[in-house]
């Protein structure tokens, strides 16, 4: 009963929103690289150099000072969803929170020691979502408010997001985190039609349509983050990783991205580092690879088909059973 309900919750919060809706790179070039993405028609992709961060958090800042009052605060306790199980997040108070990603931090750093031949080495990795180049998160959302512009950036649009989480279950790093309490939901059955909004980083879409970086590149004194259309970033990537005998992130997981993060060091040695010190797990993505993009849809897919069939056969076994019951003396 409980599992019939949740899933009549579901048509209904998709039924519900279709009614409703119907190198280094100076600062002064990264308007031009903007624009000649757009101009060309390539979506724009940034390229972040792992070996020049040193961790000043003017990213972070940059962003929260353009983003954090944008994010709305619950007007009244969150409803508690139904079914029972489902929880309630509410992040508004602590939104000073910085160590991971949060509904109100869309950028943090992520950082870990790793043991190299020369000694210990502090890396520090601006850490938001990657814009895939192909978005399980703006396929599968159930209500279609995860969106993917033409500039690559991938956004959630908060006129129409019911907070049901797919957009994160989806994603393989589970970048979107959601706020209770706020959103379109509210004006319709709070505890059946939603459970609050998603949100993540988007790109500084707007800024991108002007021909602008997105404010964290803009900030970062070290130009350790560049941007630009994405076969001159990913040709830039490699350039700097065969230069370094190093390693690149981002280039072919879930089956590419529009963030590159490009390192002499290994990210799987980052990744096994990350996890020795406990900072992977809710808001703090990791570095280990992904599948091939909508490996996950694909599996959804074939369990929706599947389910028909195997609900026959079950009706069908159900009935040889009590077929043979009835011809026992």
């Amino acid at each position: 009963m409980g599992k019939n309900r949740f899933f009549q919750r579901r048509r209904f919060l998709q039924g519900a929103a279709g009614l409703l809706l119907g190198g280094t790179l100076p600062s002064a070039l990264a308007p031009v690289a903007a624009k000649a993405g757009n101009l060309t028609g390539e979506p724009l992709t940034t390229l972040i150099d792992v070996d020049a961060c040193d961790g000043c958090g003017a990213c972070v800042r940059a962003c929260r000072d353009r983003n954090l009052e944008g994010v709305p605060l619950p007007v009244r306790q969150p409803p508690q969803p139904y079914p029972s199980w489902i929880r309630i997040q509410d992040w508004s108070g602590k939104r000073d929170v910085t160590d991971r990603l949060t509904p109100y931090n869309w950028l943090y750093l992520q950082s870990c020691t790793v043991q190299t031949e020369a000694g210990a080495r502090k890396v520090f990795l601006p850490r938001r979502c990657m814009h895939c180049t192909n978005p399980p998160c703006a396929n599968l959302c159930s209500t279609g408010a995860a969106r993917q512009r033409a500039s690559g950036a991938v956004y959630i649009d908060r006129g129409s997001c019911m907070g049901d989480g797919q957009c994160d279950r989806a994603c393989p790093w589970m970048i979107p985190r959601r706020q209770s309490g706020v959103g379109p939901y509210l004006s319709f059955a709070p505890r059946y039609a939603g459970n609050g909004q998603m949100f993540k980083c988007d790109y500084c879409q707007d800024l991108l349509a002007e021909g602008k970086p997105p404010v964290c590149i803009a900030a970062c004194p070290r130009q350790a983050q560049r941007i630009g259309p994405r076969k001159d970033m990913v040709r830039a990537a490699r350039v700097m990783a065969e230069e370094r005998k190093g390693d690149i992130f981002g280039l072919n997981e879930n089956g590419g991205t529009n963030t590159l993060y490009v390192s002499s060091l290994a990210f799987r040695d980052m990744e096994a580092e990350l996890l020795r010190e406990d900072q992977i797990g809710y808001g703090r993505p990791s570095l280990r690879p992904a599948g091939a993009s909508m490996d996950k849809e694909n599996r959804l897919l074939g369990t929706v088909l599947l389910a028909p069939l195997a609900g026959a056969a079950l009706a069908w076994l159900r009935i040889w059973r009590e077929k043979q019951k009835r011809r026992r003396p």
